[in-house]
């Protein structure tokens, strides 16, 4: 592979929304064949559905004892509201029924079989199953019994309403049936209303004893939990520890960063201090030393001299040059001086006269400034480390006491809930058992029938449904069948998959032809003028010519132009990628740029080169591999065209791997070489076969191709890798349909 290839190896995403277009048009038969069976399918469902006839009625399930003390205007309630602890009593202001117990009741098999006995005289074969319907399969009942919805202010309500509703093919049997079940009703509940109204007396009676005991001890329990915990309403004490926790916190939060901004202050200060302290032992020293003091006075003596003879004489006086060699003679003793005197990080420190002069000129003593704010920066560090601490502490105390809130205020509740509860449920039996009193000899429901049943209507009709989902939802399962199947398919369908995938040079594509475009008259095409071929060349239909293979061709010389190849090897990942159509083209594209080019069939498993061309095939490369000689080579070789050599496979070998041995396939290539302007090898694919991989090492370059919609992404990575380390030049995407090889 040249040295600017890289190959890079990537996964091609399953879900892009930019490869829809694609994607559905690859899958276009596919996608097709599956709106037409979802069309098909509900057009078969709806001509074979039955119309369904529905018939209703309208129920108002109102309470006697609701209606005479409204009458009479017995104010029973102070709450007015309802509870279902009573067994189903309730206040004046709600229903003295449960809802959903009444539902279960119009539909209890019970009254439907009463139902049923009604219409044996005119439907004799009725059961129960066909008013009920069977709950073992999951189809809809016909019997459906809903509950309105009423209107209290903005808000909607269950209201005493029920509308019953029947189902059947049969719009007169769901009027009967409807007839018969409103007669049940009523009937039952006439007989119910007094038994519920004793019932009920009876059971307010045996709960008032139990219930004012309940009320004592919950009571007693509330007031023991308040002494033993010293508490009167423990969530309003946790709110207070809470507040206290979180100033508590705000002052830490603010105590720390003035802790971290003064040990910023502290650290420089005692730096500071350090430094001066340092400097200051440093002049101390060179102050002491009298010889280095004489040294320092003559060097600035010097320096003076230099200086005031520079403004009477030119840079080239020999006066200033003798004061300059002075100088640096001074210069040098000086630094030997300093030397004696300090020890190497000294001298580091103090390097040149210039600093150690600045640093002489410092007081020995250190800045009694730079002192005094280093103490009180300490003074007041320390204050505020201990305010921290006794911060810390404190925080630590109250989530101390915090963490035993919760289940003191879950302790609370649930005591204040009972005494509550037990309050609410005594008053509301006091004033139940007042209002029962009173009405018991009243007794029972009203039951009045708002709307009777009526001939059953068709309700919506189901056929057209069925049509309009089938013609909304067979496009889109076709799509999304498709999008699914391409999502697990890992094909390559676009050179854009086939570059993103690969990252390798794209040398050309060859588009889809007709079978007559692809395979053209290659000898009138070309040679029209001739006339003196055999008659093989004269008839030979099977060399292509398209203008791809042409561009295909200039590619290939432009790439080795800094490398010129006249060995070159097409190969594919798997079989039938349209080699062999390639290399046909590319030798008729050499052919037609007065090239010498020899096509090699290298195929020894599976040729197949000699069939387009009707060649023999008794002897061809697996002979001549085993031929040691070389001076017969020309009687293997099988002209075509007076451009175009073919040396055709030969008979398949035992072993193909030990018939190309490497060695002498070199010295067959180099020979071919010898003669040829271009060598064309046909190779077997890559996955499966070490052939190919053979003749790979012995080709000056290789070619890849690849046909898109056939080869997958996992196999052309595979084979990439075992041709990366070799000269591969590029990638041919093939979209033919007719390609052999």
């Amino acid at each position: 592979m040249n040295q600017n290839q890289l190959v890079h190896y990537s996964s091609i995403k399953p879900v892009n929304l930019r490869r829809l277009p694609e994607i559905l048009l690859h899958r276009r038969f596919f996608s097709l064949g599956i709106s037409c069976l979802f069309m098909s399918v509900a057009g078969f469902l709806a001509l074979n559905i039955k119309p369904n006839y529905q018939s209703s009625m309208q129920i108002l399930v109102n309470s006697n004892l609701y209606t005479g003390a409204r009458v009479k205007n017995i104010p029973l309630s102070a709450n007015n509201e309802s509870t279902d602890s009573l067994g189903g009593v309730t206040t004046p202001d709600s229903p003295v029924f449960e809802h959903n117990s009444q539902i279960k009741m119009m539909m209890s098999s019970k009254l439907l079989q009463k139902a049923v006995d009604i219409l044996r005289s005119d439907y004799p074969h009725i059961t129960l199953e066909d008013i009920k319907g069977n709950s073992k399969n999951n189809k809809k009942t016909p019997l459906v019994v809903n509950q309105l919805q009423g209107i209290s202010g903005v808000y909607q309500s269950p209201s005493q309403i029920f509308e019953v509703s029947f189902n059947d093919p049969d719009p007169v049997k769901t009027q009967r049936v409807l007839q018969a079940l409103q007669k049940v009703y009523q009937e039952y509940n006439q007989q119910q209303q007094q038994e519920r109204l004793q019932q009920g007396l009876s059971f307010v009676s045996a709960r008032l004893p139990q219930t004012k005991q309940h009320l004592s001890q919950a009571e007693k329990n509330l007031e023991d939990f308040r002494h033993q915990h010293h508490l009167v309403d423990p969530e309003v004490e946790s709110k207070i520890l809470l507040a206290s926790l979180a100033d508590v916190q705000k002052q830490q939060q603010i105590t720390r960063a003035q802790i971290k901004d003064l040990q910023a202050r502290y650290n420089n200060l005692e730096q500071k201090i350090a430094e001066l302290s340092q400097d200051a032992k440093i002049a101390s020293r060179l102050q002491e030393s009298t010889g280095y003091q004489s040294l320092l006075g003559a060097v600035e003596n010097t320096q003076l001299a230099i200086a005031r003879e520079t403004m009477r004489y030119t840079e080239e006086s020999p006066i200033l040059e003798q004061l300059r060699q002075q100088y640096q003679s001074q210069k040098a003793l000086l630094e030997q001086e300093r030397k004696k005197l300090l020890d190497i990080k000294d001298v580091q420190n103090v390097s040149d006269t210039r600093k150690l002069a600045f640093i002489q000129g410092q007081n020995a003593e250190v800045n009694s400034t730079l002192v005094q704010e280093f103490i009180q920066v300490q003074t007041v560090l320390q204050g505020l480390t201990a305010q921290s601490n006794s911060l810390s502490e404190s925080e630590k105390q109250l989530k101390s006491q915090l963490s035993k809130y919760p289940s003191l205020i879950a302790e609370y509740n649930r005591l204040l809930t009972a005494v509550e509860t037990q309050s609410r449920i005594l008053e509301q039996l006091l004033q139940t058992q007042q209002f029962l009193g009173l009405k018991i000899s009243q007794g029972g429901f009203d039951w009045q029938i708002l709307e009777e049943p009526a001939l059953g209507s068709s309700t919506s009709d189901p056929r057209a449904i069925l049509l309009l989902g089938g013609i909304v939802v067979s496009p889109i399962a076709g799509i999304a069948l498709s999008v699914i199947w391409s999502i697990s398919d890992h094909t390559i369908y676009s050179v854009n998959q086939l570059q993103k995938l690969t990252q390798l040079r794209l040398l050309g594509s060859v588009p889809k032809l007709p079978f007559s475009g692809v395979k053209k008259p290659f000898v009138r095409w070309f040679w029209r003028q001739q006339e003196n071929f055999p008659p093989l060349l004269q008839t030979n239909t099977c060399l292509p010519g398209h203008k791809s293979f042409d561009i295909l061709y200039q590619n290939l010389q432009i790439f080795q132009h800094s490398q010129p190849c006249q060995s070159l090897m097409l190969t594919s990942a798997i079989s039938r990628e349209g080699k062999t159509t390639l290399a046909l083209g590319l030798a008729a594209s050499a052919a037609r740029m007065h090239r010498r080019v020899l096509l090699i069939d290298a195929n020894l498993d599976s040729p197949h080169l000699h069939k387009n061309f009707h060649l023999s095939n008794e002897w061809g490369l697996s002979v001549l591999l085993i031929d040691d000689t070389n001076t017969q080579v020309q009687d293997y070789i099988q002209p075509i065209h007076p451009s175009i050599d073919i040396l055709t496979a030969g008979p398949t070998p035992e072993d193909t791997m030990q018939a190309l041995t490497q060695e002498r396939m070199r010295q067959l290539l180099k020979l071919f070489e010898q003669t040829y302007d271009l060598v064309l090898i046909d190779a077997p694919p890559i996955l499966g076969t070490v052939d190919s991989r053979i003749l790979a090492s012995c080709s000056q370059a290789i070619v890849m191709v690849s046909r898109i919609g056939q080869v997958t992404a996992n196999q052309l990575t595979q084979a990439i890798e075992v041709l990366s380390q070799l000269n591969l030049l590029g990638i041919v995407a093939n979209y033919g349909s007719n390609s052999h090889g």
